[in-house]
């Protein structure tokens, strides 16, 4: 799976250990999940004011959050799912605000680079379909964001 990362934040320095670890995580969930190679996610990292702006514009909270998701391929009412099996997959884009990030890692007592892994894989799943509405939903999703953290040796 090809991922492009675009660090639009000051904040913090990435440097290409993060963004080689970040682009890591994706694949490995992307192979845990059975994504095919052609697949294509973008994963931007943010400040807060930005995230904030994209919180209000997209999900009507007028609050910063740390990771949002935009699926592509996901199909609205009405609309029929893209499924064009030749195609390659745009499955959508991540956004992660670094700053939130990093208060987040400094809370749980780990590093910038676990927090910011684990938000990429939780978003990733996201634009897969996953969600964490119900008890049931989110045991499932938080199984497989640390299935893949820990095969990656950034468990808890």
């Amino acid at each position: 799976m090809e991922c492009s990362v675009n660090n639009q934040q000051d904040d913090y320095p990435v440097g290409e250990e993060l963004i080689s670890l970040l682009t890591r995580a994706l694949q490995e969930a992307a192979r845990a999940e059975g994504i095919d190679v052609r697949a294509e996610v973008g994963l931007t990292l943010v400040d807060d004011a930005a995230m904030q702006d994209l919180n209000r514009e997209y999900r009507g909270v007028d609050a910063p959050t740390d990771v949002l998701s935009f699926a592509l391929e996901e199909a609205g009412p009405g609309e029929p799912a893209y499924t064009d099996p030749g195609a390659d997959r745009l499955l959508g884009d991540i956004v992660i605000a670094v700053p939130t990030a990093s208060r987040q890692a400094e809370q749980y007592g780990h590093s910038l680079a676990r927090e910011m892994a684990f938000l990429a894989v939780h978003g990733f799943l996201h634009l897969l379909g996953y969600d964490h509405r119900t008890a049931e939903e989110a045991a499932r999703m938080e199984a497989r964001q640390e299935a893949v953290l820990a095969g990656m040796g950034l468990g808890r």
